[in-house]
């Protein structure tokens, strides 16, 4: 079949939305007709090449839709189901899955190649007949989509699909990375450094874990505003501005748990963040960082002095199975606010107009709506 979808052809290029050809489903397959996909940084990153996924690529990883077709071998879905794509696929066999750590399935070590777990091919093409890759082994950049069953899992149909598709990154990531990764517990001081859509999950998620004082670092006064209302109690433009009365705030024990989801991690920036941690406390590392950064200026006398932690988080060290689903039925009880994080809504041909808007700090989370 014919559909459109946006396509990197180039690294630092706009995205090029056109139509493509789309094939069946096969072996363990399922197609899905999208409704609405978010714009997450990590797209962003393929343009850049902080990521070096191979191109020509289609776009998106957080996306949710309907099942139109099912292919040979799935017996849990059908037509007509709707489903939210876990940006990382879960087979439920090897043995992270098997050991409840979804979020490191072996299935990743194939998602930069971008092609079809089941058989290292592809079902997207150009019109010209050029096999496209997908971002994620998704390509949520799109109307419609072919991927493995081990990236979908399947979610009520009451809940709004436009919402919905956030869990597929942003909301577990950052709420993932603050109750799991950071364990933040009742009474801590957290410290969140980025509010875009990881970072006001990660608040959030720290304000349901029962954290006394959650502050908001951003350089953009209306992300630090917005994270007032996911319930951030202090804010501050940087990491250096927030040293001193963080300090004073706690009492001068500064903060048990440090979450960095800036859109482009530096590992320059690893003291201040060190810095900002108590004794014992723990920094979190959930955004991405250029991959062929190397290095990290920071302290490892004051690491081992002070039993300080750095740990990494993929996927917010969720299990996107049980997390998605779990999720969702937080924000049906209102604990959770999926409709604050959308600033605007975007058709698929605005997808450069979503990213301008990213680049200029106006976006906590763009979507892009399908009709």
């Amino acid at each position: 079949m014919q559909t459109k979808a946006a396509i990197l052809w180039e690294v630092n290029k706009p995205w090029s939305v056109e139509d493509i050809e789309l094939d069946d489903p096969k072996e363990g397959e399922v197609a899905v007709k999208l409704a609405a996909s978010g714009m997450c940084h990590s797209d962003e990153h393929l343009v850049t090449g902080d990521l070096p996924f191979e191109l020509p690529i289609i776009g998106g990883h957080e996306g949710a839709g309907v099942v139109t077709k099912v292919g040979p071998g799935v017996s849990w879905l059908e037509e007509g189901d709707h489903v939210v794509f876990g940006f990382i696929p879960s087979c439920g066999r090897c043995p992270s899955c098997s050991t409840g750590h979804q979020n490191l399935c072996d299935l990743g070590a194939i998602m930069g190649a971008g092609l079809q777990a089941s058989d290292m091919t592809s079902r997207h093409h150009s019109t010209s007949g050029e096999d496209l890759k997908l971002m994620c082994m998704l390509g949520t950049f799109a109307h419609d989509t072919v991927v493995n069953e081990a990236s979908c899992i399947k979610i009520e149909k009451d809940v709004p699909l436009d919402r919905a598709c956030l869990l597929g990154c942003g909301v577990v990531t950052g709420w993932g990375s603050s109750v799991y990764a950071a364990e933040v517990s009742p009474g801590d001081v957290v410290a969140v450094v980025g509010v875009g859509g990881i970072g006001a999950n990660a608040i959030q998620g720290a304000k349901l874990a029962g954290a006394k004082q959650i502050w908001a670092i951003d350089p953009v006064e209306s992300k630090r505003e917005k994270a007032m209302e996911f319930g951030a109690t202090h804010t501050a433009a940087s990491m250096a501005e927030a040293m001193e009365p963080l300090g004073a705030a706690s009492w001068g024990t500064m903060a048990n748990k440090v979450i960095l989801t800036m859109g482009v991690g530096s590992g320059e920036l690893m003291a201040e963040a060190l810095g900002l941690a108590a004794k014992r406390g723990r920094v979190v590392v959930t955004n991405i960082h250029p991959a062929m950064e190397m290095s990290a200026n920071m302290s490892l006398l004051d690491l081992t002095l002070m039993e300080k932690q750095v740990v990494g988080s993929l996927f917010g060290s969720g299990n996107p199975r049980a997390d998605i689903p779990k999720l969702l039925s937080l924000y049906r009880e209102g604990q959770l606010d999926l409709d604050g994080l959308v600033t605007k809504e975007y058709s698929l041909d605005g997808v450069n107009d979503g990213y301008d808007d990213m680049r200029a700090g106006k976006n906590i989370r763009g979507v892009m709506v399908y009709n």
